[in-house]
């Protein structure tokens, strides 16, 4: 069963960490300095697990196929009509920003953070949209 409780408390952080990742992308390149970065990382770093968070509680809750990484847990929400084809794979690449991030993060540069931030913020806007509807809705039977 899904807990709703579960998304809410994952969609709160989502919203103030997507409104801090807009306020940042609109930084100038030339301010974008090492706080800045740390900033970025940090927020993007959240958003992705966030979303991770979610969209693994519903692949558990509805008990569709396991996922092998991360990434594939967009992918399962897509092949179950939860998510858009489009949404899933722009979300499995976050799932990948994600692991960048963790395990190789002198590997990121500047202009893809803020370009990232500038540009990306609505797909998580429109997945936590694809996520309440889908809650709304009354599990199959």
């Amino acid at each position: 069963m899904i807990e709703r409780d579960v998304i809410n408390a994952k969609f709160d952080i989502l919203q103030r960490d997507l409104a801090f990742a807009k306020e940042l992308g609109r930084v100038k390149p030339a301010e974008f300095g090492f706080k800045e970065e740390q900033a970025a990382k940090y927020t993007l770093l959240e958003i992705a697990e966030a979303c991770i968070d979610i969209a693994s509680h519903i692949v558990a809750a509805r008990g569709f196929r396991r996922a092998e990484e991360y990434s594939e847990l967009f992918q399962i929400l897509r092949e179950e009509g939860v998510i858009s084809p489009a949404l899933g794979d722009r979300l499995s690449a976050m799932a990948k920003m994600r692991n960048l991030l963790i395990h190789r993060y002198g590997e990121v540069d500047n202009r893809r953070l803020l370009s990232i931030l500038g540009t990306r913020m609505g797909d998580v806007e429109q997945f936590m949209s694809h996520i309440a509807a889908f809650i709304s809705k009354k599990p199959r039977s």
